[in-house]
């Protein structure tokens, strides 16, 4: 196998040129650095991430932990955070936490065993996914995404699930809807109590009653298939339901037709992130679009920023992205006029205090 000193024989220059010419670490002269490239590639030579890390105490990776990979949110998450790592020369390492709150936490150990540079995270539970999180964001730069952990543990990002979910309701409302249910995830995790409060909080608003008990169950297609079924069951008069995610919401469609319900004139349906699935659904679905790419230039400009926010004056930041609406055929169509000014208007913004503290104090 090559070594560092072949490729310095071959390029005609010394080990220590060849050294920061490949790392990156030092200026080289450009026509050095293209000539250490050629003889390095035609040896075959690799240049040792793991020497180059215990060298500058940098490997240039970040890890991501995220609950289930297999719900289509986090890859579009993924995609967007790696497309803007690499812009600044990073890698990432992806850690599925496979819903277990302890993969979870060896997930976040490996991680620093690793030598990452930062970690981004969103956390499986709000509660009991707090210590892990805690211990970790003490070791190295955590970000937490999407989903937060109770107190002030560190930067957070994320869609404004309240602007978000009021302007679903605030549609619905316009279209003539009056009697709306909310069927989501039980509220173990910070993104489904945010959405059900903000649910409430927009009926409120409008002067209407929840049309029936949330349906609380799990963000996968077989909940909101299940829970048309017991929507259509019930006997309670319902013709709007506001889904915690689109994945509920292409089953909910899914079970209200096979109950015998038509969407949108009987019933009508909203999700939440607009997947790409949610375009081509029978009928196609309203939804409100997560800001992925946003949300990941976000999260790497407090990443290198570095820390996590605790010593900062005021502790750390939330930075909560408006989401953008999308009508299409699952819902009635509303005219022009109909809508009022949604009482959230679409909004970035910055808060020095942690939004976990704001929403513990709600």
């Amino acid at each position: 196998m090559p070594t560092i000193h072949d490729v310095a024989r071959e390029a005609g220059v010394s080990a220590s040129t060849v050294s920061r010419a490949l790392s990156g670490s030092r200026p080289v002269n450009p026509e050095l650095a293209e000539r250490v490239a050629r003889a390095a590639r035609s040896l075959g030579y690799r240049h040792n991430a793991v020497a180059r890390a215990l060298r500058t105490n940098r490997s240039h990776t970040i890890g991501m932990v995220v609950p289930q990979i297999s719900n289509p949110f986090f890859p579009m998450l993924v995609e967007a955070l790696e497309r803007r790592l690499q812009q600044e020369g990073v890698e990432l390492l992806l850690c599925d936490s496979a819903q277990d709150v302890a993969v979870e936490e060896r997930r976040l150990r490996a991680l620093v065993e690793r030598q990452v540079d930062g970690i981004v995270i969103s956390p499986l539970d709000t509660e009991a996914s707090a210590p892990a999180v805690r211990a970790i964001a003490e070791r190295v730069p955590l970000i937490q995404v999407d989903r937060r952990v109770g107190g002030a543990v560190s930067d957070w990002v994320g869609a404004d699930d309240t602007a978000g979910i009021g302007e679903l309701v605030d549609l619905l409302v316009a279209g003539g809807r009056r009697r709306l249910r909310f069927v989501s995830s039980a509220v173990t995790n910070s993104s489904a109590l945010d959405r059900a409060t903000a649910f409430d909080a927009a009926l409120a608003r409008h002067g209407l009653a929840p049309a029936g008990d949330p349906l609380l169950g799990t963000f996968d297609v077989n909940w909101g298939r299940r829970a048309a079924e017991l929507i259509a069951a019930s006997g309670t008069p319902v013709d709007g339901v506001v889904c915690g995610n689109d994945v509920i919401a292409l089953g909910m469609l899914r079970g209200l037709r096979e109950a015998g319900l038509t969407v949108p004139d009987q019933v009508a349906v909203t999700g939440f992130d607009d997947i790409a699935f949610a375009e081509i659904s029978d009928p196609p679905l309203t939804t409100v679009r997560q800001p992925w790419e946003a949300m990941a230039e976000e999260c790497v400009r407090l990443l290198l920023r570095g820390g996590n926010g605790t010593e900062r004056d005021g502790g750390p930041r939330g930075v909560s992205i408006a989401p953008e609406l999308r009508i299409r055929e699952s819902t009635p169509p509303v005219l022009p006029g109909q809508r009022s000014q949604p009482p959230f208007p679409g909004r970035d913004r910055e808060e020095q205090s942690s939004p976990v503290r704001d929403k513990e104090q709600r």
